[in-house]
C-alpha cells in the first residue's frame, strides 16, 4: 500500500471525513483490520483564511509547497489537498514536487464524463466559483460546460461555507436555500451539480435532489484509495 500525504485543516471538519472515509474504503477493499497508510499535515486555517481574503495566494502557495515537500521527503507517494479552494494554487505545487498531486477537478471531471453529462452547475467558495481556475479547467481541459449561480447567490454560498460550515454549523434554513439554488441551476440547463466545496456534502446529499450530485470529497478520496492500492 502506498503512503498518502494529506494536507488538511481547511476546514478540520471535512478533513475528518477524508480520514474516516479513506479508511472505511480501505477496510472494505482489503478486509480484516486494514487501514490506510497516511501522513496528515493539518494547517492552521485561520492563517490560510486570512491570506485568502487578502488575495495573498503567492504566500499560500509557498506554505502549501513547503508542506508538500515535507510530505514527499517523509516518503509519501502522492499529495492530496483536502480542499477544493486550495486547488487554485495546485499548478504551483505540481511544479515543485516530483510525486503526483491528485487533482480534485480532474478526478471530478472523470466521473462527470462517465455519466455522459456535458453541462454542470458549480457550488463552492467565491474563489472556486469566480476565480476561473475551476471553471477554466473543466471547460478548457475537459470540455464540460459550467453554469454558475448569480452574484447574490454566490455571496450567500460563500458566507455559508466560511461562517457556518467551517464553524461546524449545518442549518436547515441554509439547506433550503441551497436546494433552491440547485433547482435554479437545473432550470437553466445544468444536468448535474458539482458540490465543489468538501463541506457542502455534509449539508446536501443525493436524496435531497432529483439531479446527479458530484460529491468532490467522495470522488477525491476514492481516487486517493485507488492510487494507494495501485501497483
Amino acid at each position: 500500500m502506498k503512503l498518502l500525504g494529506l494536507i488538511g485543516g481547511m476546514s478540520w471538519e471535512n478533513t475528518i471525513e477524508y480520514y474516516r472515509v479513506i479508511n472505511e474504503i480501505i477496510k472494505s477493499e482489503l478486509g480484516g483490520w486494514s487501514s490506510a497508510k497516511i501522513l496528515l499535515y493539518s494547517v492552521n486555517f485561520d492563517k490560510i483564511f486570512s491570506l485568502q481574503n487578502q488575495g495573498k495566494w503567492n504566500e499560500i502557495a509557498e506554505i502549501i509547497i513547503d508542506i508538500s515537500k515535507r510530505l514527499e521527503s517523509a516518503g509519501c507517494s502522492c499529495i492530496v489537498m483536502c480542499s477544493n479552494t486550495i486547488h487554485k494554487i495546485a499548478d504551483d505545487v505540481e511544479r515543485e514536487i516530483s510525486i503526483p498531486l491528485l487533482h480534485v477537478i480532474d478526478e471530478t471531471a472523470k466521473v462527470i464524463k462517465l455519466k455522459n453529462i456535458s453541462t454542470v452547475g458549480l457550488l463552492g467558495t467565491k474563489f472556486t466559483m469566480e476565480d476561473g481556475f475551476y471553471v477554466n479547467r473543466l471547460q478548457g481541459s475537459h470540455k464540460i460546460n459550467v453554469n454558475l449561480p448569480d452574484k447574490e447567490e454566490i455571496n450567500y454560498i460563500n458566507e455559508a461555507i466560511y461562517m457556518e460550515f467551517a464553524q461546524g454549523q449545518f442549518l436547515n434554513s441554509t439547506k433550503s436555500k441551497f436546494l433552491q439554488i440547485i433547482n435554479k441551476l437545473k432550470i437553466n440547463g445544468a444536468k448535474g451539480i458539482i458540490l465543489g466545496c468538501t463541506e457542502i456534502p455534509l449539508l446536501i446529499n443525493s436524496k435531497d435532489v432529483d439531479i446527479p450530485l458530484f460529491d468532490t470529497l467522495k470522488i477525491h478520496l476514492e481516487a486517493a484509495v485507488k492510487f494507494a492500492l495501485s501497483k
